[in-house]
């Protein structure tokens, strides 16, 4: 069974910093494109952030543009997302996602969704 298990949420200080890690079991993601998504209390689900399968293009939404940064170790089979200068308003659980395809080019196609992990920014 394909998993993605996500870590590092927790409770944070406005200002500080958490980095989140994505490791999939089950299956490697090493030739696809991966991303970082977010749902806030009472809210839709929104993009945060992805990569390449070559690790070379990123895109963020502008609300996290500057102070989140997404990356993919060596061997490309785990993703993280650093986050720094939180606000209370990222505050959502985060949600990692991986493309099925091979050399996924974009548009990419999250169609493998970890569980979440909780991050609270408290003023």
């Amino acid at each position: 069974q394909v998993q993605l298990v996500e870590s590092g949420g927790g409770l944070v200080q406005a200002g500080g910093s958490l980095r989140l890690s994505c490791a999939p079991s089950g299956r490697t993601f090493r030739r696809s494109a991966m991303g970082w998504f977010r749902q806030a209390p009472g809210k839709e689900r929104e993009f945060v952030s992805s990569i390449s399968w070559t690790g070379l293009n990123t895109n963020y939404s502008e609300s996290v543009k500057g102070r989140f940064t997404i990356s993919r170790d060596t061997l490309k089979t785990t993703v993280y997302l650093q986050m720094n200068s939180l606000k209370p308003e990222d505050t959502a659980v985060y949600y990692c996602a991986a493309d099925a395809r091979d050399f996924s080019g974009y548009p990419y196609q999250f169609e493998y969704w970890g569980q979440g992990t909780l991050v609270t920014v408290s003023e």
